[in-house]
């Protein structure tokens, strides 16, 4: 396929941890032109010039500049791909609007999460108002979650720099409960063909790469860490009661502050960890429950990849916790 005859690819959030991976899944398939769109205040940033360098278009713009000026941001964009911050998610709305109106024939909004219910996680609810309202403006879409990242999911070992790093020895419950998990780095492999099939239009897709228990997880790391004695040693039990007092505190500290990053991340990473490991919501069963299309059945050429794979590699690193720094 000549490079013109390619479908133009714009992604939001391409600076982010999941616009990276989606980015480059979609520049290794060879597919798509790509284009991204960056905020003025980050144009000059190392990452986007990284971008320019492998081609890819640098669109200027924000979400809140409004649909007049989205609209030309949007000219001759085929699929729209949103892997923006937590904390924007309703302000995707305009980009929607302008979407609708220039005919882009694809939209991915922010998701690549987990599945649950309404009523459980507020960030969550705020990501299905976002679905209720593309399929309010009839724009063809696809939905797409990703479970939980392997790079959140094993105890970090001693040497690692992570401030707070204790809450990573934590079990919920009794930590039986299933969860799918995904490896960041492979989100963009998936989303490169999900967007290029027929079959996902108007769908929502479910991609994961192993389902453990929590307690399967720890076991994991606990014996390919090398530090298994003080890891196991270093475990926190966490009941569902502790879970909500804490996401309470953290609605408190929101009161006070409603800007207090500390205090969003707060509810959302403990509504996140009820929803996952007391009311075992990430889980396929669970996906297909809700009406999503497995990734692994549509796509069973793409190499499995387990998290004991992904622990040996990643306790070789000198530092494991690289995602929670970016985002600390």
């Amino acid at each position: 396929m000549a490079s013109a005859d390619k479908p133009l690819v714009l992604v939001l959030g391409a600076l982010g941890a999941t616009g990276s991976s989606i980015v480059k899944g979609l520049l290794n398939s060879g597919n798509f032109r790509i284009a991204a769109l960056i905020r003025p205040a980050s144009l000059s940033k190392p990452a986007t010039q990284e971008l320019r360098a492998a081609g890819i278009e640098v669109r200027t713009g924000d979400l809140r500049d409004g649909v007049p000026r989205l609209k030309e941001v949007l000219d001759g964009v085929d699929i729209l791909i949103s892997a923006v911050t937590a904390w924007v998610i309703a302000d995707q709305k305009d980009v929607l609007r302008a979407a609708k109106e220039v005919g882009v024939k694809r939209v991915v909004p922010c998701d690549f999460g987990t599945p649950g219910k309404r009523g459980v996680r507020d960030l969550h609810d705020e990501k299905l108002a976002i679905r209720d309202f593309i399929k309010e403006l009839g724009l063809p879409h696809t939905f797409i979650d990703v479970g939980w990242w392997m790079q959140l999911a094993l105890p970090l070992p001693a040497r690692s720099k992570v401030p707070g790093k204790e809450m990573t020895y934590q079990l919920h419950g009794a930590g039986t409960a299933k969860m799918l998990v995904t490896d960041l780095r492979h989100i963009g492999v998936y989303v490169a063909r999900i967007i290029a099939d027929p079959r996902t239009l108007n769908q929502t897709v479910m991609v994961w790469e192993d389902e453990l228990t929590e307690l399967e997880v720890h076991e994991i790391g606990e014996r390919l860490s090398g530090e298994a004695d003080q890891l196991q040693a270093k475990r926190i039990y966490v009941s569902a009661d502790d879970i909500l007092k804490t996401v309470e505190e953290g609605k408190a500290e929101l009161a006070k502050d409603p800007n207090s990053f500390y205090a969003h991340a707060k509810v959302s990473w403990n509504e996140y960890r009820y929803s996952m490991h007391i009311l075992g919501e990430n889980t396929l069963e669970n996906a297909k429950r809700l009406g999503y299309l497995d990734a692994r059945e549509l796509y069973p050429d793409v190499q499995k990849h387990t998290l004991e794979e992904f622990a040996r590699e990643w306790y070789r690193l000198e530092e494991p916790g690289q995602e929670y720094l970016r985002s600390s």
